[in-house]
């Protein structure tokens, strides 16, 4: 009994270990744009079952209650929290924000499409947009020479106004993308995400419409994460984690003085 109850125990530290980890991260990309806070999900393992409720006690007698005992803790995944991040003012021309659903598309070099909600974007030498890693909006956004302002509309049409000219011409359009289930888009790091089979097929077209979140130009989306949660989240892990360690050292006294007895 006292092994299992050091399974159990053990299995305790192991989940605090990651959510402590999950927290970390969270608090470490505080001021990551577009960053979306993680939560660890847990699920009980199985359980054991001694004797099974409604078991014959005696010839007319049922058990009211069986006797199960668990065997701990699993961890069964991190889930990304899509909520919406503040909106920071920068003013900065390129700076670019998602209010509602929906994902910028970058192509990355091996051809593939990813996914971010940072929109701190910069021109190339070739003025094109690109993020700060340089990767290249898709559709591809080339600024022509000359171009004395840009205006990107809340449906992501991009307008340019060209030294000479006093009328902006259009010279593309920002499409992004929504998914059924965001959540299981698959993080690579760089503020980058990539589809899978759990997040479907991307909704491509443009922002405003099919329930795609419109575009804020001179705004940043910051992340999600509260620091203050999270800090009380961190609290509570701590303590958690210290009373399975109690578990442990309790279980293996108890060990030790049978060991003594015999």
């Amino acid at each position: 009994m006292t092994s299992s109850a050091l399974h159990v125990a053990r299995t305790g530290l192991d989940a605090q270990d990651v959510k402590m980890r999950v927290i970390a991260n969270n608090l470490a990309n505080v001021n990551t744009v577009g960053f979306k806070r993680d939560r660890a999900n847990f699920e009980t393992l199985a359980y054991q079952q001694v004797i099974a409720a409604g078991t014959q006690a005696d010839a007319q007698n049922r058990l009211a209650i069986g006797l199960n005992l668990g065997t701990g803790v699993q961890l069964t995944g991190t889930e990304r929290i899509d909520t919406q991040g503040t909106m920071n003012t920068t003013g900065n021309t390129f700076d670019l924000a998602i209010e509602g659903q929906g994902f910028f598309q970058l192509e990355r070099p091996d051809g593939t499409i990813a996914y971010t909600r940072a929109g701190n974007f910069k021109t190339n030498a070739d003025g094109l947009l690109v993020s700060p890693d340089g990767l290249p909006l898709t559709p591809q956004i080339q600024l022509p020479e000359g171009v004395s302002s840009v205006t990107i509309g809340n449906d992501g049409t991009v307008s340019a106004t060209v030294d000479g000219q006093s009328e902006p011409v259009e010279i593309g359009a920002i499409e992004t993308a929504r998914f059924v289930n965001p959540a299981g888009l698959q993080a690579i790091g760089g503020n980058l995400l990539l589809e899978t089979a759990a997040s479907g097929a991307p909704q491509v077209g443009a922002a405003g419409l099919e329930g795609r979140g419109t575009i804020r130009q001179g705004a940043l989306e910051q992340s999600n994460v509260n620091t203050v949660e999270e800090l009380v989240t961190m609290i509570e892990t701590q303590r958690a984690y210290e009373i399975a360690s109690k578990m442990i050292k309790a279980t293996d006294e108890m060990l030790q003085y049978v060991n003594q007895q015999l």
